[in-house]
């Protein structure tokens, strides 16, 4: 007997002597393509036309085969099967309503392809006409807001969200989307708050929704008044930011997890084995194949939530057994496999605090954590453009956490110490931590690893300098949140202080290079007034006075890399008398009697911080003699240069109080290298003589702002993430094969 295929909307059979027959629904899409009414010969045209199973492919594939005119002249045709869309939704019959989605998907999708160079308002008029517009898209709205909200079929919330996604993101440019205009006059934000409230939808449907918000609240943001952001700014609900903070946290967690197993295959692997026979020389370019595709939307997401609502903050903190160590609850498998669009979606169930009780024996996690780690992975490699998206974006997260009092509260709380495994880039000089050999501490000291792990890792010649620049502010926002409150945190500030040396160490190495592009002198005068942060106030929040020890032995340590750059421009300076800060002599002068005046009321604890500028003493002579030929000669970089000759005053005023008397010491006790508590002994010795300039505005920083500085950075992000969405809406996403089993049975 011979078999019957189904192809393009075709049933043929498999021997050639019959003609090819068309599903029913196709030859009603052909009567629908021609210019007359399909309803004039068949009143029940469109009642019929909506039980019939939808032939995604056909529809779409027909629209995109007609041009500009031809299309137009069926523009009836196309705004009369708009509207009985719109109507469908309304049915009772499920099977209907199933129907009607995935034929205005098609139908959006389909048109906005022929419409791609002309305007919102064309793709408007083509689906509904501008006459009905309004009233048609309200009824659209209200009726997905009604099936959003119904406690009926998760299958039709899950089209009614793929359907929003279609609508918004049918254009690169979500702002250049005018259809758009419509969802904002008739909001749908309480419908997707009910989603993310409740713990069965929020599992099912959580992903898109979140993603969905995420795009809605970036409609036109910095033109006019969006109203999802109003509302999101002022949610208070606890259980619905829980939920969304749940949904993120999920899907952080299963990138996070994602590359874990990856790095795990290929350390186990046969090229693991070859390099520990032959070395780890290759360890480097090995990692960097480790590749698990980002999730720019999820964290346009928490970024949104972060910087608009001040009550998400605490959502950070709330505790959850960590995601990949928990058994998850058993739960009825879904009548329909919901696949989340974007990037690679949570595999398993979104859980919360409610659901899960908390175990004495499992380590505890949160969403900050789980951010932290995704920071740790994306940030590794910012030669790629979406990790390198990935991690500005990051970043400002940090930043606007860094600012936030609340937020600042909780991650030096004592009482909340974690466990933060965080992932380090594999470098030939240094062997992977043992991450369960981590200590608990406060949360800030996992943020300060971060900032200390990028630091260290991305000197190099395609240099992140924007990144860098907001990397030590977040370290600088911290410092001024610890010195505000008087936290004296444990932390081993010798890594900081290290990672910033080898920082202006590198600076200066590759001036010529950089400077090309970029203004190393901002950044230089950055980690300056970090260390001037510590010597001026380090007594408020160094935890104990050995800290201050441990500054200056890194300095000496590392002396011999600033020698080198001293000594490289030793015969740019200018004559020692002149040299007060690379002031001018008159400016000196002044300078000195400024230093005499700030000196006063500086002692004790704030003196024995200026063993920091030991620290200095050689990293200052490395870069101020770059700096100060920058500074004393004319040119584009004569000014940023001089502030940071004018921010070494201190750093150079203890360099020229210690340094004579190590030498003293040395020479006295006929010593040719100083032990480290040899040197210590004489800085304790000669705290009382040291005298310092007070330095106002170390503790000032200016606040972030995203419309004046990061509107570019935004517009563009949303756009790649507006064709990502787009791209996975693919006909296997939308065709529901167990859906319309699920509905079978019409009443």
């Amino acid at each position: 007997m011979a078999q019957t295929e189904k192809k393009g909307g075709l049933l043929r059979k498999s021997s050639a002597s019959k003609k090819p027959l068309k599903e029913k629904v196709v030859l009603m899409y052909d009567e629908i393509f021609t210019t007359e009414d399909p309803s004039k010969c068949n009143a029940r045209f469109w009642e019929e036309l909506f039980l019939m199973k939808v032939n995604l492919e056909y529809l779409e594939g027909k629209l995109e085969a007609l041009d500009g005119e031809e299309l137009m002249k069926i523009k009836d045709n196309i705004n009369c099967l708009f509207q009985h869309c719109i109507q469908a939704l309304g049915e009772e019959h499920p099977i209907r309503v199933v129907n009607a989605l995935q034929t205005l998907c098609a139908l959006i999708r389909g048109v906005h392809q022929k419409n791609k160079s002309t305007s919102g308002f064309d793709i408007i008029n083509m689906l509904v006409g501008f006459d009905k517009a309004e009233l048609c898209m309200k009824n659209l709205m209200e009726s997905l807001d009604s099936l959003l909200c119904a406690e009926g079929s998760e299958s039709l919330k899950s089209l009614c969200l793929k359907l929003l996604l279609c609508l918004v993101t049918v254009t690169d440019n979500i702002s250049q989307n005018t259809i758009l205009e419509y969802v904002m006059i008739n909001s749908i934000f309480e419908a997707i708050l009910q989603i993310l409230s409740s713990p069965l939808s929020r599992r099912e449907h959580g992903y898109d929704a979140v993603v969905l918000l995420a795009l809605l609240v970036n409609y036109r943001k910095y033109e006019s008044v969006n109203p999802y952001i109003v509302k999101l700014s002022i949610v208070d609900d606890e259980a619905t930011l829980n939920g969304m903070g749940l949904v993120i946290a999920q899907a952080l967690s299963e990138y996070n997890r994602q590359y874990k197993d990856k790095e795990e295959e290929h350390q186990s692997g046969f090229f693991s084995a070859l390099t520990n026979m032959v070395g780890s020389m290759f360890i480097a370019d090995a990692d960097e194949k480790i590749s698990v595709q980002t999730n720019e939307a999820i964290l346009l997401a928490l970024y949104e939530a972060v910087h608009l609502n001040r009550n998400f903050i605490t959502v950070l903190a709330q505790s959850h057994p960590e995601m990949g160590l928990m058994t998850t609850p058993t739960s009825p498998i879904p009548a329909t496999p919901v696949t989340p669009l974007g990037t690679t979606p949570p595999s398993s169930d979104v859980i919360s605090s409610a659901e899960l009780p908390l175990d004495a024996d499992v380590q505890t996690s949160n969403l900050l954590i789980t951010f932290l780690k995704y920071s740790s992975i994306v940030m590794q490699d910012t030669k790629d453009e979406h990790r390198l998206h990935s991690g500005k974006l990051c970043l400002i997260i940090l930043t606007c956490i860094a600012e936030d009092q609340y937020a600042n509260a909780f991650l030096h709380d004592d009482n909340m110490n974690f466990r933060v495994n965080l992932h380090r880039m594999p470098m030939r000089h240094r062997k992977k931590a043992a991450d369960r050999n981590l200590p608990c501490r406060p949360l800030v000291c996992a943020v300060l690893d971060l900032m200390v792990e990028f630091i260290v890792t991305h000197m190099m010649k395609e240099f992140p300098m924007d990144l860098y620049v907001r990397c030590i502010q977040i370290v600088h926002k911290l410092l001024c949140y610890q010195k505000k409150c008087r936290v004296r945190l444990h932390y081993t500030w010798r890594e900081l202080w290290s990672a910033l040396i080898n920082l202006l160490k590198f600076l200066m190495s590759n001036e010529t290079v950089l400077l090309a592009k970029h203004n190393i002198f901002t950044l230089a005068l950055m980690v300056v007034n970090l260390f001037n942060m510590f010597i001026t106030y380090g007594d408020t929040f160094l935890p104990t006075p050995s800290s201050y020890d441990e500054l200056y032995y890194e300095i000496i340590r590392m002396h011999q890399n600033f020698d080198n750059l001293y000594s490289m421009g030793r015969s740019c300076h200018p004559s020692k008398r002149d040299r007060h800060a690379g002031m001018s002599p008159s400016d000196a002068q002044q300078g000195k009697e400024e230093q005499k005046e700030g000196e006063q009321g500086m002692h004790g604890g704030t003196i024995r911080q200026c063993t920091h500028r030991s620290l200095q003493q050689h990293w200052y002579g490395a870069c101020n003699s770059t700096v100060l030929r920058l500074s004393t000669n004319a040119g584009q970089w004569k000014e940023p240069a001089s502030k940071v000759t004018h921010a070494l005053v201190n750093i150079r005023a203890i360099i020229n109080h210690f340094n004579p008397k190590i030498e003293s010491y040395a020479a006295v006790n006929h010593i040719s290298q100083l032990s480290e508590d040899q040197v210590l002994e004489v800085v304790r010795s000669n705290y009382d003589t040291l005298t310092l300039k007070l330095q106002d505005g170390l503790d000032q920083y200016e606040r972030y702002s995203e419309q004046h500085k990061e509107a570019a950075f935004f517009k563009e992000l949303v756009r790649s993430i507006s064709i990502n969405v787009r791209k996975n809406l693919a006909f296997n996403t939308l065709s529901q094969e167990l859906l319309l089993k699920e509905f079978s049975t019409i009443s």
